[in-house]
């Protein structure tokens, strides 16, 4: 029997507090290329996750741009996750595009009949602001990632960059191995570091943000995840009914399933009412 071939399988859902509607969801992710969930991917692949901090004005669409600018530009330009120069062009790329959307936006609002209030004015001039992970996964020519794997087992290299507290999970046969760039529920605060949609300090933005990568090989999967899950995730007292409970919903059609979940979890006081987002990465093959 011929085994089957190396590939990455990709999903994400998005779902917003209770009380809110999509519409109002300030959590934003991009997967790039587009495929749908059950297509076997074999080529380079990146993602962009961001949450939109709530206290500052257009909070969801500073998400949804910084999040698509992100995965454009690590398919683009590798070097991103890198750090150091490459990381501070893509921050100024990404900055520079808020001003063009914001007067299309505006010109959007007075067609509407809805011209922008001056309390409005005063909030956007402050800006939009976001957390970002950003995490590129590369097919890797080289030998498995344990000491004990067979030279010519696949195995993929994986690439993140993260700037706040939304985080990358490592498991491997389904155990957590790594968590990125938040370790455990204790280090959760109330003020992450944030990009902010006018913040032209380009090499503070890259000095704040902590970049990191390792290699998956088949049977692992990479969780990526916004603050409230990622926080729940970390400080569950029992991380395999936690992984177990997460796998259930392994595509778009698990959506209803998947809210259902969340406020299980939040009507149990174990999950903070928050917008929620999550991409599933798996990497299967012989």
């Amino acid at each position: 029997m011929t085994a089957p071939p190396s590939c990455v399988y990709v999903t994400h859902l998005v779902a917003p507090k209770y009380g809110s509607t999509e519409a109002e969801c300030e959590d934003a992710v991009v997967v790039l290329p587009h495929h749908s969930h059950d297509y076997m991917l074999r080529e380079p692949l990146a993602a962009g996750v961001c949450d939109g901090a709530t206290e500052s004005a257009l909070a969801k669409d500073w998400a949804r741009l910084l999040s698509r600018a992100a995965a454009e530009y690590a398919m683009e330009r590798p070097d991103l996750l890198s750090g150091g120069t490459a990381f501070e062009e893509f921050a100024s790329s990404a900055v520079a595009q808020w001003d063009p959307w914001l007067v299309q936006y505006t010109q959007a609002r007075i067609a509407e009949g809805r011209p922008l209030k001056w309390y409005e004015h005063t909030k956007l001039a402050e800006g939009a602001y976001a957390t970002l992970l950003t995490v590129r996964v590369d097919p890797d020519p080289g030998p498995g990632s344990s000491p004990d794997s067979d030279a010519s087992e696949p195995a993929w290299r994986w690439r993140a960059a993260a700037l706040g507290d939304s985080c990358l999970f490592h498991l491997h046969d389904d155990r957590l191995v790594q968590a990125f760039p938040v370790g455990t529920a204790d280090e959760f605060g109330t003020a992450p570091d944030l990009f902010g949609s006018r913040n032209h300090d380009v090499a503070l933005l890259a000095c704040r943000t902590r970049f990191t990568e390792g290699r998956c090989r088949p049977g692992d999967r990479l969780l990526l995840m916004t603050d409230a899950l990622a926080a729940w995730f970390l400080s569950a007292p029992d991380q395999d009914t936690a992984v177990r409970q997460l796998l259930e919903f392994s595509g778009p059609d698990d959506l209803g399933g998947f809210v259902d979940w969340l406020n299980g979890l939040r009507d149990r006081k174990e999950l903070r009412n928050d917008d929620v987002a999550v991409v599933r990465i798996d990497f299967e093959g012989r």
